[in-house]
């Protein structure tokens, strides 16, 4: 044990590979999910109004949530608390043609969550005393979030229930800051990373860097999400850089060279991701994804198995999840987190470089249970499609359904729908689509052969 903690030292929890299934979950436990998208950044609200104006309508994504709750808390009574309620067609798409058991469904905005966490619980109205309530009363022995913070921390005490993971081990398994100097002390591939303690020091930092070779770099904030808190500078405009204050709310931030092919001796570079599962005495690795990527690496979709690429970097790469899950674990982290890199390929070999842990549930979390679920050691395609035309998330199923691209039951192939971005008039703005199929290639055709058989246009975007 650790001096002073009663939590197991890293190097004692037990690591197990279940790749291509579903990791043994919460058996035994529900929950109370609330879908605190907005506080995904703690106290970072510089970051949190960042997010709100980068993505589509953020109250509908907590509905992705439904599909999954019960894999994540199997044979329990579940309880997911949405900003937004969601579209009621795709429901009984996933309850009554696929057969999942979804979760019981309340609505509460941020703006209204946040007061039932108000730390001077002397300020809460009678509505938030009600909310309380009904919490207290409903069976679900657990409260959960995408992250951890001090909201719902005190939102589970009021209730008379616990969190998963702690306040602490939440925030700390999400810092890049920390993730990268145990990195560094364990010795793994590590970037070429400077620390900058100010605005005023990220100059001299990328003068450094660019001395080194570097053509561009990335400036991260301890914590950031969805590219938020994450920027790429390229060494030719730093003159005009102006880094906002967000970048170090919790303290120095990262500066590090920029991988590409064409420089230091690299001939190719891959994103692969490995999903975890932590439950009290264990680490889990049930799935091994690539990153699709935008030009400013902000995510965009997933695939397993990774495309191409060789098989040797696997082992690799789950040895080095291994690690960054055990030392997840020790920061008192629970639950579904992944661990994401980059690889690159020299004259020398493959070197896999820790580039983050994302302690939550990830844009990967959602298609990779699910097809675990439904096709156990299966390929599959995610991807994040903005309609050209706002429809209703009926129209799109069924369109779905008569041209024969809609994933039923037993037929091991098609496009499942995770789940649908709804605008201020109920129309499908945006959603996630998972695609299940037997070849690679096949994958790829299914939303390429959609688009073209459809009378809908859409394009690929991010989260």
């Amino acid at each position: 044990m650790l001096p002073g903690s009663s939590l197991p030292a890293a190097s004692s929890v037990p690591v197990r590979i279940t790749e291509g299934c579903l990791p043994r979950m919460w058996e035994g436990k529900s929950a109370v999910f609330f879908a605190n998208l907005l506080s995904m950044f703690f106290t970072n609200d510089s970051e949190r109004r960042a997010l709100q104006e980068a993505i589509t309508f953020p109250e509908s994504y907590g509905a992705r949530l439904l599909p999954i709750l019960n894999l994540l808390f199997p044979k329990a009574r579940n309880l997911a608390i949405l900003e937004r309620g969601p579209d009621p067609d795709l429901c009984a798409y996933l309850s009554t043609v696929l057969g999942l058991e979804l979760p019981e469904v309340r609505v509460l905005g941020h703006a209204d969550y946040l007061p039932l966490g108000a730390e001077d619980a002397g300020g809460l109205s009678e509505r938030d005393w009600e909310w309380i309530r009904q919490l207290r009363e409903h069976p679900a022995g657990v409260v959960d979030g995408f992250v951890t913070d001090p909201v719902l921390s005190r939102v589970a005490e009021r209730a008379g229930k616990r969190t998963l993971s702690t306040v602490a081990g939440s925030h700390r398994g999400n810092n890049k800051f920390l993730l990268h100097h145990h990195a560094a002390s364990i010795g793994l591939p590590v970037f070429e990373t400077r620390i900058a303690a100010s605005a005023g020091e990220v100059a001299g930092c990328l003068e450094s860097l660019k001395r080194e070779g570097y053509r561009c770099a990335a400036i991260k904030s301890q914590i950031g999400a969805s590219g938020v808190g994450l920027m790429k500078m390229a060494m030719d405009e730093a003159g005009d850089l102006v880094l906002p204050d967000l970048f170090f709310h919790e303290g120095p931030c990262l500066v590090q060279g920029w991988l590409e092919v064409g420089r230091h001796g690299v001939t190719e570079i891959t994103s692969p991701s490995v999903q975890m599962f932590l439950d009290d005495e264990s680490v889990q690795l049930y799935d091994l994804t690539e990153q699709i990527l935008s030009h400013d690496s902000v995510h965009e979709g997933n695939e397993s198995p990774p495309p191409g690429g060789d098989p040797g970097i696997h082992s690799v790469l789950f040895e080095q999840a291994g690690e960054a899950g055990r030392w997840l674990h020790q920061q008192g982290y629970r639950g579904t987190a992944s661990a994401d890199f980059l690889v690159t390929r020299t004259a020398r070999g493959l070197t896999a470089y820790l580039c983050e842990i994302n302690a939550r549930l990830t844009g990967a979390t959602y298609p990779s249970l699910l097809a675990r679920h439904f096709t156990p050691g299966g390929g599959w395609l995610m991807r994040n499609l903005k309609l050209a035309q706002p429809t209703t998330g009926l129209t799109l199923l069924r369109l779905l359904e008569d041209h024969g691209h809609l994933y039923l039951p037993g037929t091991n192939s098609g496009i499942l729908p995770i789940n649908f971005v709804l605008n201020p008039d109920d129309l499908v703005e945006k959603g996630q689509f998972l695609c299940l199929g037997r070849t690679q290639g096949r994958r790829h055709e299914m939303l390429e052969n959609a688009e073209r058989d459809l009378p809908i246009d859409w394009s690929y975007v991010r989260d």
